[in-house]
């Protein structure tokens, strides 16, 4: 059986022999900040699956958070200069391959739905061939390998370390903020054990008028953007809005349809995620990489779409699921 867990030593093996080329680069005066950080990132996924089997305390992954919040805080992380081909060789390629250079981005997604539908009964030893309940994990990360060798091929580079010279250009480029979807989505899990979702619920329901469809659902879609701009991240607001008003308000009490009330207020929340620069890797990142003048940019060119969809939530919501 291909196990979860193996997927998670490889994604820490990488980032340590990432954290191996960024501690080389003597070109980066920030180079050991940055090994330090990646490094750390890199050790916590294989620590972790002794933390989850419960043979080895959880404190030093928690040390090994704070550590990288206080290398990225005070700025002793940057940009290094990762030796990759020159802008001519770039283009050369770019201009023969053409089109084809898609064929990796979509060999990912195809490989994991192989894995998530056709291979998730497949049995082998009397035993099920992808670890049962992480089929479409698995999928993802056998579909980057395959990805990656199939970008291997097409290019007709023979040396698989320049791929990762390439991805540890792009992580630099990105940063610290790559991370930061998963911290705000541990932080809405926190939000939620905390019970601040019931705690924003009863303020809500104290001011909102009794068998007000209307208003509970724009109040739903709009908290859910709010909450998402705040946090920069809608699966984060997702438990606290839900928890609030979502499930006891306009599912329980004013009887909406769970499906179409949920799944339309997580999209809300994405309309906050296209307004905010804490959804850094959405809206700051790619002001980044392609060096805009203005990091705000794409939030500036987002926020009428986003008002527009905004919108048409809060009417879908109210024709559909009621």
């Amino acid at each position: 059986m291909i196990k979860v867990e193996w997927l998670y030593w490889l994604v820490g093996a990488v980032f340590l022999a990432m954290a191996a080329q960024m501690a080389a680069d003597r070109g980066n005066p920030r180079r050991y900040g940055n090994a330090a950080f990646w490094g750390l990132l890199g050790a916590s996924f294989g620590y972790g699956t002794w933390v989850a089997d419960k043979s080895a305390p959880a404190a030093p992954l928690g040390a090994a958070v704070l550590a990288m919040i206080c290398l990225a805080g005070f700025g002793l992380t940057g940009r290094g200069t990762p030796t990759t081909a020159a802008p001519e060789q770039r283009a050369a390629s770019a201009a023969r391959l053409r089109s084809r250079l898609f064929i990796p981005a979509l060999t990912l997604p195809l490989v994991a739905l192989v894995c998530g539908t056709l291979l998730k009964g497949v049995r082998l030893g009397g035993g099920p061939l992808l670890q049962s309940g992480s089929e479409t994990l698995l999928g993802l990360g056998l579909g980057s390998l395959v990805a990656l060798l199939v970008a291997l091929l097409l290019t007709r580079e023979r040396n698989p370390v320049v791929a990762l010279t390439a991805g540890r250009g792009l992580l630099e480029a990105m940063g610290w903020s790559l991370l930061l979807p998963q911290l705000l989505a541990v932080l809405g899990s926190i939000f939620q054990s905390a019970g601040v979702g019931t705690q924003v619920g009863k303020l809500i329901t104290r001011v909102l008028p009794d068998g007000s469809t209307y208003t509970a659902v724009a109040v739903y879609c709009l908290g859910m953007a709010l909450f998402t701009l705040i946090m920069g991240n809608a699966f984060a607001a997702f438990p606290v809005m839900t928890a609030a008003v979502g499930w006891p308000v306009l599912v329980t009490q004013l009887h909406g349809s769970a499906p179409v009330v949920l799944a339309v207020g997580m999209l809300s929340g994405f309309c906050g995620t296209l307004a905010t620069p804490m959804a850094a890797n959405f809206n700051l990142v790619p002001a980044a990489l392609l060096e805009l003048k203005d990091q705000y940019g794409p939030i500036k060119a987002q926020l009428p779409t986003a008002a527009v969809m905004l919108v048409c939530n809060i009417a879908i919501m109210s024709l559909f699921a009621f």
